[in-house]
């Protein structure tokens, strides 16, 4: 196994008919990269560059409107590819309420998923804002941990008022930050390098134990220097990697992250060591390439 992609959207026709609001800027932005494919061309993907991924479900109705595709739908990626799909990263729209506290549960305890994704510019919420605090409290009572988009978003970029998504939503100081401090055994995952506030996403990644970094939806070259720079130093045991598949094959984001010349150790805990500690993925890892050796 080459590296654990933790950030993967699984393409299909379904997950491309959720995205419908959206899907048409998206192919702009990545020069048809979004299209939708079948399992098997994500699954054959995977399997060419030696990776295993982190699906993620998508629900965000009340933001962007669109369907959803669903934690069922998620876990039985899980369930038909287990040589490539590890438990992944359910999503539920943090406007739902009860009905949705319930559905995280469903979704942890009952079909297994790992964690739970959260997009707040496109869901519209700060995660900071404490009529969300419920979901934090559940998600750190059920020890699951919890992605949370920061920085600058794809979705809605270079459209006319980015689609009416805000990006204040995902700024980490005070949304991230305040989540962590009032939450302290909540595991949270900051997704992508938080641009245009990375220096304070290193400032909440380094002050707060429970918060840690994926490094998705960025081509190395473009990376903001100073995540670099701390990617090998203070932060290198709280970076994990991440494609941003279908934006970036697994593949090409490792070619191009080993082609960095980070210092030795560096890319073996970026590619999977991290992950494995921060996510307690040991006993899914070795189940997975069980299965991969069998196809193989």
């Amino acid at each position: 196994m080459r590296a654990i992609d933790v950030h993967v959207h699984p393409m299909n026709a379904a997950y491309a008919e959720a995205s419908g609001p959206f899907m048409e800027a998206a192919q702009r932005m990545f020069k048809g990269r979004f299209a939708a494919r079948p399992d098997e061309t994500i699954v054959a993907d995977f399997r060419r560059d030696d990776c295993l991924a982190i699906a993620i479900a998508w629900d965000a109705e009340h933001g962007a409107g669109g369907s959803v595709f669903t934690n069922e739908q998620l876990a039985g990626l899980t369930r038909d590819y287990p040589d490539v799909f590890l438990p992944g990263w359910g999503m539920v729209d943090p406007w739902r309420g009860r009905k949705g506290l319930e559905e995280i549960e469903h979704a942890i305890r009952g079909l297994g998923l790992m964690g739970m994704k959260y997009q707040p510019p496109v869901q519209a919420f700060a995660p900071a804002d404490r009529q969300f605090y419920p979901i934090w409290d559940l998600m750190q009572s059920l020890g699951a941990p919890v992605l949370i988009h920061c920085g600058t978003t794809a979705i809605g970029a270079g459209e006319p008022g980015g689609l009416g998504f805000k990006l204040d939503y995902a700024r980490p100081i005070p949304n991230l930050d305040n989540v962590a401090a009032d939450f302290p055994r909540l595991n949270i995952i900051a997704a992508h390098p938080g641009w245009p506030w990375t220096d304070e996403l290193i400032a909440v990644a380094i002050h707060k134990k429970n918060v840690s970094i994926d490094i998705s939806g960025w081509s190395p070259k473009y990376f903001p220097p100073t995540l670099k720079h701390d990617m090998q130093r203070r932060l290198q045991d709280k970076v994990l990697f991440g494609s941003d598949y279908p934006g970036w094959s697994p593949g090409q984001c490792c070619d191009e992250w080993e082609m960095e010349g980070f210092k030795p150790g560096i890319i073996e805990k970026l590619f999977s060591e991290n992950a494995i500690r921060i996510l307690n993925l040991s006993s899914a890892v070795e189940k997975a390439t069980a299965a991969r050796a069998k196809v193989v």
